[in-house]
């Protein structure tokens, strides 16, 4: 199969979909790779890299994505290259396609083939190609809070773990998935004052029996989320229903009680946002106040800490692709029920049911689709 990796060109995006040991990988299985020219700059790959892997370097996007049988990427294609894709091609990146109709409406127009990373399921329910950049996220929220609640940038002018005499911040994370618990592990790591809510008894008692008195566990309904919220000094949004939108858990109407210069994290944006006040934001102008609190809501949280994050995306996405490339994606899901389930759009059908109920689509069954 011929693999297109072109370059990333979301606002300050510098992940890359393959590495040159990925691309290796690929051409050792008897595999066509095309990688975009200067593609992995941002994670310090040269182009010389990728040849002596076996790739061949191409300097134009669109002879790359006309000629290439599958597509890998990291984020959602962007509006032009939408419009490079074609009938009959595959697409495998983060699609995020629930809070996104007009992604979502020009992949059902183009006929491509669109497997989402972050909708591959793994055994008892988990999502292994979202993890690694949740957990990145997770650690990266308490660096972006502790950095917004500096009062030159606009925050309370707290230091998270305080100093001996002075009381630690106040750090409320909702949801106790992969994201939660790195947020979680960071803050309690600073000596901040920690809770961790969620909705789950044995998520709760999980957290709970790791952190042990480094962090407190709270369920969280409406009444006991209100008052965490107001006693905040920085929350980070950290809820995930896979492929659906995000719930607006923390409306505008909270933000009232909070302290002036609070900080809220949303991890949740790319999913739409679990704030009601959140819009998604860049690594340019990450922030931006409401109601005198402080919003960080960069959807790509993880492309400034790039190198990192593509290794650890390519160490589970990679297995994947060879699978597809090896039988084919029909064949690939046939045998892998798990890969099946990133299976979000295909010939002009949404196939993700909570993306298909999201957005108003009639969804194709996926075993109509493997047919």
């Amino acid at each position: 199969m011929r693999i297109g990796c072109p370059k990333e060109i979301k606002n300050r995006e510098y992940r890359v979909g393959l590495t040159p040991e990925s691309a290796k990988e690929l051409v050792k299985h008897g595999h066509e790779v095309w990688v975009e020219t200067e593609a992995g700059l941002g994670i310090g790959a040269s182009d010389s890299e990728y040849r002596a892997a076996g790739a061949q370097i191409h300097p134009d996007p669109e002879i790359l994505f006309a000629e290439c049988e599958m597509i890998v990427k990291v984020k959602e294609p962007q509006p032009n290259e939408r419009a490079m894709l074609r009938e009959g091609q595959i697409l495998y990146t983060y699609l995020h396609l629930a809070p996104d109709p007009e992604q979502t409406a020009d992949l059902v127009k183009s006929g491509v083939t669109a497997i989402a990373y972050e909708t591959v399921t793994g055994e008892g329910g988990t999502l292994p190609l979202l993890k690694p950049m949740s957990q990145v996220a997770g650690r990266m929220s308490i660096q972006a809070g502790a950095t917004a609640l500096e009062k030159a940038h606009g925050g309370r002018g707290v230091l998270l773990g305080g100093v001996p005499g002075v009381m630690p911040g106040k750090v409320i994370v909702i949801g106790g998935g992969v994201v939660g618990f790195n947020a979680a592990q960071m803050a309690a790591g600073l000596g901040a004052d920690v809770t961790i809510m969620d909705r789950s008894p044995e998520v709760l008692e999980k957290v709970g029996t790791h952190f042990e008195a480094r962090a407190k566990t709270r369920f969280s309904n409406h009444a006991n989320l209100e008052e965490a919220v107001c006693e905040a000094d920085l929350i980070i949004g950290a809820v995930l229903i896979p492929g659906a939108a995000a719930p607006k858990l923390v409306t505008r109407d909270m933000l009232k009680c909070m302290k002036p210069g609070a900080v809220l994290v949303d991890v949740a944006i790319d999913q739409g946002g679990c704030f009601e006040t959140s819009h998604p934001t860049t690594h340019d102008e990450p922030t931006f106040v409401v109601d005198g609190i402080v919003h960080y809501c960069v959807a790509n949280m993880p492309g400034a800490v790039s190198r990192t994050s593509t290794y650890a995306l390519n160490n589970v996405t990679l297995p994947h692709a060879l699978r597809i490339a090896e039988l084919g994606w029909k064949e690939a899901m046939r045998t892998d029920p798990h890969l099946a389930q990133g299976l979000n759009v295909h010939a002009g059908r949404v196939t993700y049911p909570a993306v298909a109920a999201e957005l108003g689509y009639d969804v194709l069954p996926l075993d109509e689709a493997l047919a």
